[in-house]
C-alpha cells in the first residue's frame, strides 16, 4: 500500500463528531485505529454541522481536491442524510427526491475520481424523524448498489444499540452522542470487512 494514504470524510455534524468532548468522533477513532495497526494515514474531517446533501454537493470537490493530490493514495468517505430529513419551519429541509438527486450526483462525480465508501446516517432520539431517515437510508443503499459504491447501514444496528441510544438521549439536543456513542459507531465500521480491504488496497 502507498505510504501516502489520505482519507477525506465528508458529511454533516455526525462526521464532525459534534458532542464528543474528546474531539475524535467516529472518524478520528477509525484513523487512530489504523495508526495503532501500523497504517500511516493522513486524515481530514470535512464534516459541517447542518449540511444537507445539497450543501455537500456544492462543496465537496473543492475541499477534497486540495487534500487529495494525484501523488497520494486517496480515499473518500461520505456520510449524510439526517439534515435532509429534519423538520423545520413546517416542512422537511430537503425533499426525498432532491436528496436522491444530489446523492447520485455526488457519488457519480466522486467515483470518477477516487475510491469511495458511503456510511448511512445514524438514528437520533426522534422516532418520527427516524422513520423518514430510515426510508432515505434504504434508498441510499439501493443507489449505492446501482453505482457499485460500498455502503454500510449503521442506522438499523444503532437503532437497537443501547449504548448509542442512551448516549444520544443524554445529550443536549437529542441527536448527538458523547464519546461512548461515537465509539460504538466506529466499532461498527471497523468490523466491516469492506473497510479494512478498501483502506489497505493499492
Amino acid at each position: 500500500m502507498d505510504s501516502d494514504l489520505r482519507i477525506c470524510f465528508v458529511g454533516d455534524s455526525f462526521v464532525n463528531g459534534t458532542g464528543d468532548r474528546t474531539c475524535l468522533g467516529w472518524t478520528g477513532r477509525l484513523c487512530a485505529g489504523l495508526h495503532s495497526q501500523g497504517v500511516a494515514v493522513t486524515y481530514y474531517n470535512l464534516g459541517v454541522r447542518r449540511d444537507t446533501s445539497l450543501d455537500i454537493a456544492q462543496r465537496w470537490y473543492a475541499e477534497v481536491s486540495h487534500r487529495l493530490p494525484s501523488s497520494c493514495s486517496p480515499r473518500l468517505v461520505f456520510s449524510f442524510g439526517t439534515n435532509d430529513t429534519t423538520w423545520e419551519n413546517g416542512q422537511q429541509r430537503l425533499e426525498f427526491a432532491s436528496s436522491m438527486q444530489y446523492c447520485r450526483q455526488i457519488l457519480r462525480d466522486a467515483c470518477d475520481r477516487y475510491p469511495v465508501l458511503m456510511i448511512s446516517p445514524p438514528p437520533i432520539a426522534d422516532p418520527f424523524q427516524n422513520r423518514r431517515t430510515q426510508t432515505l437510508c434504504q434508498a441510499f443503499h439501493d443507489l449505492c448498489h446501482d453505482l457499485s459504491v460500498p455502503y454500510l447501514d449503521v442506522f438499523r444496528p444503532l437503532l437497537g444499540c443501547a449504548p448509542w441510544l442512551t448516549s444520544v438521549q443524554a445529550g443536549d439536543d437529542g441527536a448527538h452522542p458523547d464519546a461512548s456513542g461515537y465509539a460504538e459507531l466506529a466499532q461498527m465500521v471497523e468490523c466491516w470487512p469492506t473497510w479494512n480491504q478498501w483502506v489497505q488496497s493499492p
